[in-house]
């Protein structure tokens, strides 16, 4: 059995003005606080920046997120001290940190080459196809293609005779039922 309609309303852009129901105030705190944790933590790496958040539920509990710790972004805070913090990360934690970091943006970095390429060709197969009737695979000129290329032109041709055969043969069957069966 089909629903009728949708059950839900779906995203929709909410109004910015203060909520007046208590449930609704938690809700929606709950369901805001992770992707404000979420945009605190981005900015930290993106910017290398220390940063202390502090904030309240409308029930009146403290939240808190600091980088690198609470503790020493606080201190800093406190002490006037302008200088970097002097943190109590453990020099192999903090090596480790920064090459989990350094892994994560050569990988990064790859998927953005890897992406930037392929946008290159796609953007070449667009101005060779510009103004004229689009190659088809079986009109490839096959003296200017490479080996694998002509692998997969070749897996194409392969497949497209495959079901030429098991389309010849359903017919054929059927072909061959009808007139066994007449009605």
């Amino acid at each position: 059995m089909a629903s009728s309609g949708k059950k839900t309303r779906g995203r929709q852009k909410i109004d910015m003005k203060i909520i007046e129901k208590e449930d609704e105030k938690l809700v929606t705190f709950s369901k805001r606080r992770s992707g404000i944790y979420k945009k605190i933590s981005e900015i930290t790496v993106l910017c290398g920046t220390d940063i202390l958040f502090i904030c309240f539920s409308p029930a009146g509990k403290p939240f808190s997120f600091g980088h690198p710790s609470i503790d020493s972004v606080a201190n800093r805070l406190f002490n006037n001290n302008t200088s970097p913090p002097t943190d109590n990360t453990h020099p192999l934690v903090e090596a480790q940190q920064k090459e989990k970091i350094n892994e994560i943006i050569q990988i990064y970095n790859e998927a953005s080459r890897q992406s930037d390429a392929a946008k290159e060709k796609q953007k070449l197969l667009a101005q060779q196809t510009s103004g004229r009737e689009p190659n088809l695979w079986w009109e490839a000129d096959i003296e200017k293609l490479s080996l694998q290329e002509l692998e997969d032109l070749d897996s194409r041709y392969t497949e497209h005779i495959n079901g030429l055969y098991r389309t010849i043969g359903k017919k054929v069957a059927a072909t061959t039922n009808a007139n066994e069966n007449p009605l």
